[in-house]
């Protein structure tokens, strides 16, 4: 991992962050090519995978977000925990706000939400997609910028392993939207198309969010909590409720403690 620190470490923190998302997104495009090989999915596997889906998303967050948040906080007790209530509660607010304006079809193909509309289901399964990608996109983007706002707690190395476990659970949701879209009858070529298109918001708003707290250092606590709400928000609302629909909650609840536990040790010795 060294060389990859120190690659980031040699360019701008901004850079670093469109790399870093660029990496997330070729993650999430290498799931969706899998639809060139397989037509379905198993059920088991694909609940197992969002399961750890979820877990490495909970533990990133605190370790990578709220922990960092907190720290960097001013002031003691009720004080310093303010910037990390507040920002994590916009994050919430804002998927959820989101979820209720944005179109978009769950992976079961058979829960919408948002405004009607007469869009395609492919569309809506993209966009629903989509929408859970911006959070992940904003959380590695906000500690690149803290980076190179000279923020003590905000570390290259946080950062890249941030970026690095966003990256290992892009994998499944590529797969999650791919081989779905794929069963329902789209070409190979769109399935897969729609299912790398769907985390091009990570490097767009991995870029803003670096710039954001560039430019406005204060907001970084808030910054980080708010990235942190809205990926808790994506995995309560959408992640877990996705694997309890079947007989395989169990595979999916060992995948959640094994993406937790994996992304726990990611964070905590390298980062």
């Amino acid at each position: 991992m060294q060389p990859i620190f120190d690659f980031f470490s040699s360019i701008d923190p901004i850079t670093g962050a469109l790399y870093a998302t660029l990496f997330t997104w070729g993650v999430t495009a290498l799931g969706a090519s899998f639809v060139f090989i397989f037509r379905s999915m198993n059920r088991a596997f694909l609940d197992g995978m969002l399961g750890f889906t979820g877990g490495v998303m909970v533990a990133a967050s605190f370790w990578s977000l709220l922990s960092p948040a907190i720290a960097m906080s001013e002031g003691e007790g009720f004080i310093k925990v303010i910037p990390a209530a507040v920002g994590f509660l916009l994050g919430a607010l804002f998927i959820f706000g989101l979820d209720k304006i944005l179109p978009h079809l769950h992976i079961n193909f058979k829960e919408s939400e948002g405004i009607k509309t007469p869009w395609h289901r492919t569309t809506l399964l993209a966009l629903a997609i989509t929408l859970h990608n911006i959070p992940e996109g904003l959380a590695v983007g906000v500690l690149f910028g803290g980076v190179a706002a000279g923020i003590p707690e905000a570390s290259i190395s946080g950062a890249v392993i941030l970026a690095l476990g966003i990256g290992i659970q892009n994998f499944p949701e590529g797969i999650a939207i791919a081989v779905p879209l794929r069963r329902q009858g789209a070409s190979r070529f769109k399935s897969f198309w729609y299912g790398q298109m769907s985390a091009i918001v990570e490097p767009i708003f991995g870029v803003l969010g670096a710039v954001a707290v560039t430019f406005f250092t204060p907001i970084l606590p808030y910054a980080l909590a708010f990235a942190a709400g809205a990926m808790i928000f994506v995995v309560v609302e959408e992640v877990i409720p996705e694997t309890q629909l079947d007989k395989y909650t169990d595979i999916a609840a060992l995948g959640f403690v094994g993406g937790f536990i994996i992304m726990m040790i990611l964070d905590v010795a390298l980062g």
